[in-house]
C-alpha cells in the first residue's frame, strides 16, 4: 500500500530524477562526437561503437521529423527501445521524461509514460511505476498503439502493483465497465468482491459475486474454491438466518438438548439452512455421496451420545463436538460448528450457526 509520506518521496525522486536528467542533457549538448552528432547531446550516446552510430543516425533523424507526428513517435519509440536493450533505464527515463516535459501536447506521451512506468518495474521501484500508471489513466486519453489500449494495459499492471484496496475496487470497475471484451470477466468480478469485502462495501460484495456466478468455471489463481465461497456469501445474504445462536454456549445446549431428548426434528432445526454439509475427514466420495442427502431421523437413535468437552483443535471461530451412537455403519460424527463472518449485518456478524458435519474419527 503506498502511504501519503511514500508517495510524497517518490513524487520527489522523479521530480529530481526529471531535474538531474535536464541538467545533464543541457551540459552534454554543448559536446560532440563528430561523424555526424554536433548537436546531439552525448549524453545518449551510448553503448558499442555501432550502438552509438545508430543511436546518432537515430537521433539526427529525429530533428528531421514534426513534432507529435507519427514519423517522431517511430524514432523516438526506437530510440528508448535501444536503450531498453542495453537494460540501461536510467537513460530511457531521462530522455522520454526531457521529451513529455518539453512537449506536453504530444499525443503520444501517454504511451512516453508507458515506458517510463516500464522502466521504473524494471528497476524494482513499482510505487514510481503505479504513480505514472495513475496518472496516464487519470490525465490523459486513450491510445491505441498496435491495436492495444494503453489504458488496458496500465490498469492490468496496476492492478498487480498497488494493493491499496480502494484502488483495487477502482481499477476492476474500470476494466468492466471499459473493456469487458478484453478481459476475464468471471476473474474480474470475483476480485472485485474481494476488494469490496477489504473496504467494507458489503452489499458491493455480495452484487459482485451474484455477478460472478455465471462464470463460476473460471479458475481464479489463489482461490482454489472461488466459486463455492461466492455461492457461499450470495447464499447466505438472502437468506433469514433464523438459525443462528448469540454463543457457541447457546449453540451448543440446545444441540445437546435435543440428543438428550431423542428428538431428530428439533435438531433438525438447528443446522444452518445454506451452506450446510456432510463429509467424511478423507472426503471420501462414496461416502460424500451417500451422505449428500441425509435425513437425521434415519441415523439418530436413542444411543446417541456426545463428549463432555469440545475436540482440542476447536477455537475462537469453529469448533467440533464428538458425537457416537450413529446407525447405518457410520457411529462417529463431528458436528462442526462456526462463528459467523458476516459485517454486512451487525446483528449476524459474530454469532453461530451449526454448519456442518465431518463423520468418522479424526486422524
Amino acid at each position: 500500500m503506498i502511504t501519503m509520506d511514500k508517495m510524497i518521496k517518490i513524487v520527489w525522486y522523479i521530480t529530481l530524477t526529471v531535474i538531474l536528467s535536464v541538467i545533464l542533457c543541457t551540459v552534454s549538448c554543448r559536446f560532440s562526437h563528430g561523424n555526424g552528432a554536433a548537436g546531439i547531446d552525448q549524453y545518449y550516446i551510448t553503448g558499442t561503437k555501432e550502438n552509438q552510430e545508430k543511436l546518432i543516425e537515430l537521433f539526427n533523424l529525429l530533428r528531421t521529423e514534426k513534432t507529435g507526428s507519427e514519423g517522431e513517435f517511430a524514432v523516438i519509440r526506437e530510440i528508448a527501445g535501444n536503450f531498453a536493450k542495453l537494460n540501461d533505464y536510467d537513460r530511457l527515463i531521462h530522455f522520454l521524461s526531457n521529451r513529455t516535459i518539453n512537449n506536453p501536447g504530444d499525443p503520444y506521451n501517454s504511451y512516453y509514460f508507458l515506458m517510463i512506468a516500464f522502466a521504473y518495474i524494471q528497476q524494482e521501484s513499482e510505487p514510481a511505476a503505479a504513480l505514472y500508471l495513475d496518472m496516464i489513466i487519470n490525465n490523459y486519453p486513450d491510445l491505441i498503439i498496435n491495436e492495444e489500449s494503453i489504458h488496458l494495459i496500465s490498469l492490468r499492471h496496476l492492478i498487480h502493483l498497488n494493493n491499496n484496496p480502494q484502488r483495487q475496487v477502482w481499477y476492476y470497475n474500470e476494466l468492466i465497465s471499459r473493456f469487458p471484451d478484453k478481459i476475464d470477466l468471471g476473474h474480474a468480478y470475483f476480485m472485485l468482491g474481494q476488494a469490496r469485502e477489504r473496504v467494507g462495501d458489503w452489499n458491493g460484495a455480495i452484487q459482485a459475486y451474484i455477478n460472478f456466478l455465471p462464470y463460476s468455471g473460471v479458475i481464479i489463481p489463489g482461490f482454489p474454491n472461488a466459486a463455492q465461497y461466492a455461492r457461499q456469501q450470495v447464499d447466505f445474504s438472502r437468506s433469514s438466518k433464523d438459525w443462528t445462536f448469540e454463543s457457541l454456549g447457546t449453540l451448543r445446549n440446545a444441540i445437546q438438548s435435543a440428543i438428550d431428548n431423542h428428538d431428530p426434528f428439533r435438531l433438525t432445526s438447528y443446522q444452518a439452512k445454506v451452506n450446510f454439509f456432510t463429509r467424511s475427514w478423507q472426503g471420501n466420495e462414496i461416502e460424500n455421496a451417500r451422505m449428500s442427502n441425509f435425513s437425521l431421523p434415519h441415523f439418530m437413535g436413542s444411543h446417541i451420545r456426545y463428549e463432555t468437552n469440545l475436540d482440542p483443535s476447536s477455537n475462537a471461530t469453529e469448533a467440533f463436538l464428538r458425537t457416537t451412537g450413529w446407525s447405518l455403519g457410520l457411529p462417529v460424527w463431528y458436528l462442526y460448528f462456526r462463528k459467523i463472518y458476516f459485517p454486512q449485518d451487525p446483528e449476524i456478524h459474530g454469532r453461530w450457526e451449526w454448519a456442518g458435519i465431518y463423520y468418522g474419527e479424526r486422524f
